[in-house]
């Protein structure tokens, strides 16, 4: 089990209940101590995102493995520091890839017009050549000799996004973490798929969420409503600063998050954006010209 301390990276770890991790060398600010590539299983296992494109990682995967079968390669999403290992790992080990579709599925028809405008970026980078050999439907069932899995689709955090339940377990991706809330970033993230999502998570009845970054998070129910009140928050000060009249999404940033260091500023500002975004499709905000990072918002 876990200790709340950073594990080592490349060392197989225990986390009860027929899982295991083994930690990428990949900290950063946006994954913090580094990627989590979960094992389900002891005789044969399914390996849950692979990781980033780290030949030491991989090397690190083969020999946690051992001897043992693998069965299933499952991706959460394809941004690049979850995915990229997935195809390596399925020709050193013969075993399919699954997840919900390439890096296009999903998507919304929003996030399809801020890319056609040509919105690009903002988030941890998109894995453009993912393809799985199977697609996981929202509310399909994985089965192997000691366990089974069933896909909920959670798109918010990338389009694609899946959280994969295994008993009290959820398998959570970007979608729930106890060291951050997740990052929306459009067109990567769609906020109105992420609220709908984790209000759908809080009725599943799950008890541990099993994150791609960060150690387990133990009270799942209670992250889940602060992530909702944590959003919910953050739009209510969008609107309060609104109130004082129109304002671009770089000075409603600036305006809001005023303790954030000055290299994480792009990525509040997407996340403001992302609300705002969200905001114009439901009639609360309105964009001039029109909707974009560039737009001036006013309160409707």
């Amino acid at each position: 089990m876990t200790d709340g301390k950073r594990p080592e990276a490349g060392i197989l770890q225990d986390l009860g209940n027929g899982i295991a991790r083994v930690l990428a060398p990949n900290p950063s600010p946006m994954t913090f101590w580094g990627t989590n590539s979960y094992f389900l299983g002891d005789r044969s296992v399914a390996v849950i995102d692979p990781g980033p494109a780290s030949p030491a990682h991989l090397q690190a995967l083969l020999a946690a493995i051992g001897g043992r079968t693998v069965t299933h390669i499952l991706v959460t999403h394809s941004h690049v520091d979850h995915s990229p290992l997935a195809r390596p790992l399925a020709e050193a080990t013969g075993a399919p890839v699954l997840a919900f579709g390439d890096s296009r599925a999903g998507r919304t028809a929003a996030m399809d017009r801020l890319t056609a405008q040509g919105l690009t970026g903002g988030g941890e980078g998109v894995d453009p050549d993912f393809a799985p050999d199977i697609l996981l439907a929202d509310g399909a069932t994985l089965e192997g000799d000691e366990w089974r899995l069933e896909a909920f689709h959670t798109p918010g955090h990338f389009g694609n996004h899946l959280c994969l339940r295994h008993g009290d377990d959820l398998f959570s991706g970007d979608h729930v973490m106890g060291w951050a809330s997740s990052l929306v970033s459009p067109p990567d993230g769609d906020l109105t798929d992420f609220m709908a999502s984790t209000r759908r998570l809080t009725e599943i009845g799950a008890a541990r969420a099993l994150p791609g970054h960060g150690d387990p998070v133990e009270a799942l129910d209670a992250r889940l409503r602060w992530l909702i009140d944590h959003r919910l928050g953050r739009e209510a000060q969008i609107l309060a600063a609104l109130a004082s009249g129109p304002a671009t999404c770089e000075a409603l940033t600036a305006a809001i998050y005023t303790d954030v260091a000055p290299a994480l500023l792009p990525a509040a500002a997407r996340n403001v954006f992302a609300h705002l975004v969200d905001l114009v499709g439901r009639g609360a905000v309105t964009a001039a010209p029109e909707i974009s990072v560039n737009a001036t918002f006013s309160r409707t």
